[in-house]
């Protein structure tokens, strides 16, 4: 019996039966139902929350909703064909929508791979040219990258429609690995290696701006407090002796205009860097501290550090999520991409192609968590979205005898 259903599923091109699977699609189908109810709750609610909440309705968090836009695709449409490919061991809809799922599929992971190329673009952009910054991210300019990153990805994965083919070893659609070569080839290492490593770079770079910009608003502030103590300590050094007196003015008058010098240097280094990191509120307060006449006193400044650290704060932790979200998707994506590359003839066990393959779910449901868990205002915006929502069930709830 075991031999004749073995033979019909060798002959069966839309087949993935497995003596070896059969326990293990278990496992795959709550896992993909599991990705498909988080991923099209989170990633809805996120889109909601832009649309509702006018905090999130900034330039940068469009690019946040075009990840979203992609990653709700792929959780709504394609999540759930694979869970029923996966629970049958075969694929039931068909030649036609088999293409038509591998194009999705890959089109959904190129605008992703694309939006986090952009988002790291503009983090880096942000800090480093921020007259750029402002003309990519005008009404005009996010509209031409959104429409690219789509048209990109179109035209990208488009040209493979005639080898788009069901692989037994994921048990789902994709484009055929001998058919399309060399240009499958070249298209991988454009999007995953080329593409995500475009990523890091910016990312590095960022870090090493923030550092830089970091230690030179340190020097600053340094500078200012010498500035305070060094002319009071001098003239409390002087005794009723003329000459000695007129040598500690002198000194003194010489220190202080180099304070003033290295003042004027670590201010403008703060000005230029600093700045941009910030988002002006370290800039007003470098530039309070530089104009006025009379230096501030200290409860000023003090006063005027924490808005600065604030947003610098703020800065910091907005580009640790978007890293967080890149590190996830490398997570996910590398280990399948590995062992397709290592395993050339197929020789593997089907149970680890599948459980490699059923990782990469993982990325299209796990960033509305990120942003939930690293970004304040996505928390709270969520809250009011749940709390509104079930408000109708508490009201049923209180008006029950």
């Amino acid at each position: 019996m075991l031999m004749n259903h073995t033979n019909q599923t060798e002959d069966d091109p839309f087949s993935c039966y497995s003596p070896s699977v059969v326990g293990y699609r278990y496992f795959a189908v709550l896992w993909g139902c599991a990705v498909t109810i988080t991923g099209t709750f989170g990633n809805l609610m996120t889109i909601l929350a832009f649309v509702l909440d006018s905090r999130l309705r900034t330039r940068f968090n469009v690019l946040i909703i075009n990840l979203a836009v992609a990653d709700l695709l792929y959780c709504t449409i394609l999540q759930p064909i694979s869970v029923d490919s996966y629970l049958h061991l075969r694929w039931r809809s068909g030649p036609l929508w088999c293409r038509i799922f591998g194009l999705l599929l890959f089109l959904s992971n190129s605008v992703s791979i694309i939006t986090l190329c952009l988002i790291a673009l503009s983090r880096y952009l942000l800090v480093a040219k921020r007259a750029i910054f402002d003309r990519l991210s005008s009404n005009l300019g996010l509209s031409l990258l959104l429409l690219s990153a789509w048209g990109l990805g179109l035209a990208s994965f488009g040209p493979l429609w005639s080898v788009y083919v069901f692989v037994p070893q994921v048990c789902t659609c994709s484009f055929h690995r001998t058919r399309g070569r060399p240009y499958t080839t070249i298209l991988l290492f454009f999007y995953f290696i080329f593409g995500l490593g475009f990523v890091g770079v910016f990312y590095l770079l960022i870090y090493r701006r923030v550092r830089i910009a970091s230690k030179a608003l340190l020097r600053y502030r340094f500078s200012r407090r010498s500035s305070r103590k060094k002319p009071a300590s001098s003239l409390q050094g002087t005794d009723d002796s003329r000459v000695e007196s007129g040598t500690v003015n002198t000194c003194s008058t010489e220190l202080s205009s180099q304070t003033e010098q290295a003042e004027t240097k670590d201010e403008i280094t703060c000005r230029k860097t600093f700045t941009k990191a910030s988002e002006s509120a370290a800039a007003k307060h470098c530039t309070s501290n530089t104009v006025s006449a009379t230096p501030a006193p200290p409860t000023t400044a003090s006063s005027s550090n924490p808005a600065s650290s604030g947003d610098d704060g703020e800065f910091k932790r907005v580009t640790h999520m978007c890293f967080t979200v890149f590190l996830c998707f490398v997570l996910c994506f590398v280990p399948f991409l590995l062992l397709n590359i290592a395993d050339k003839h197929n020789r593997a066990p089907q149970v680890l192609h599948m459980f490699c393959a059923n990782l990469t779910w993982l990325n299209s449901c796990i960033n509305p968590i990120l942003y939930a868990v690293m970004n304040r205002q996505f928390r709270q915006a969520y809250h009011m979205l749940l709390t509104r929502a079930s408000a109708p069930f508490m009201y049923l709830c209180v008006k029950k005898p």
